[in-house]
């Protein structure tokens, strides 16, 4: 099975460990951040990963090649000239998911308990375009779901902002967190053409709601963490 891992973000909430490291080589308990995902993946049957890089690309490299690229298939997108931001990442690395079969996304710095293996099958049965990993958490922008989980649209509760355009009524729908976790259906990438190089996945979600089944996936007893903040990295230590 084939996963991308979002590396190439600034880690600017993780300023000034982040301004000598990548966020992906944040240590927690004595592991880089990166290396608790790589494990994860590779415990739960994905042998073929691509890491996108930006920020302090050679340190990410050169950390790959040091641990052999843990016995599998690791890639490298190179985002050193652009930030393509989460759509454009992913639409960058399509040459690599070339085996038609759905593929894994996940954020570089959220620690969680979530058996992916479960979460991959999931995706398989309900046949979506994208199935995220969304739970119950106190934050001020939210996806918001049907009664069958299906994507309808989002809120920014600071400042009243919906998505898509015209999107009405709110409170009608769940109000969801998402979890930087998904499955992807390799058909997003047709729907991906014609977009500027650079996007967010969520714009792109949210466009195509009304036409694409995506589809929230809560787990059983999720328990996760977002280490993208310096408050947390003590927290995380005992997470782990």
């Amino acid at each position: 099975m084939k996963a991308m891992i979002f590396a190439a973000g600034l880690g600017t909430r993780l300023k000034p460990i982040t301004d000598h490291l990548p966020k992906a080589l944040v240590p927690i308990a004595g592991k880089p951040l990166l290396e608790h995902i790589i494990l994860k993946l590779i415990h739960s049957g994905f042998d073929e990963i691509i890491v996108n890089v930006h920020h302090f690309p050679e340190l990410i490299i050169d950390f790959l090649k040091s641990k052999n690229n843990f016995g599998i298939r690791i890639e490298i997108s190179d985002e050193l000239d652009q930030l393509l931001d989460t759509g454009g990442g992913i639409r960058k690395a399509a040459w690599f998911f070339d085996d038609g079969k759905p593929f894994l996304v996940h954020n570089v710095d959220i620690l969680s308990n979530i058996d992916v293996e479960v979460l991959y099958q999931k995706h398989l049965q309900t046949h979506s375009l994208a199935t995220l990993v969304v739970s119950q958490r106190n934050t001020f922008r939210y996806l918001l779901f049907d009664d069958d989980l299906k994507l309808k649209g989002w809120i920014n509760e600071k400042s009243g902002e919906l998505k898509p355009a015209g999107f009405k009524n709110p409170h009608l729908y769940t109000k969801l967190a998402f979890s930087g976790i998904q499955v992807l259906s390799p058909e997003i990438f047709e729907l991906m053409n014609e977009l500027p190089p650079k996007f967010p996945v969520m714009d792109f979600y949210l466009s195509n709601a009304k036409t694409q089944q995506i589809t929230g996936f809560i787990p059983d007893n999720y328990r996760m963490m977002d280490v993208g903040k310096l408050d947390v990295l003590d927290e995380a230590e005992k997470y782990i």
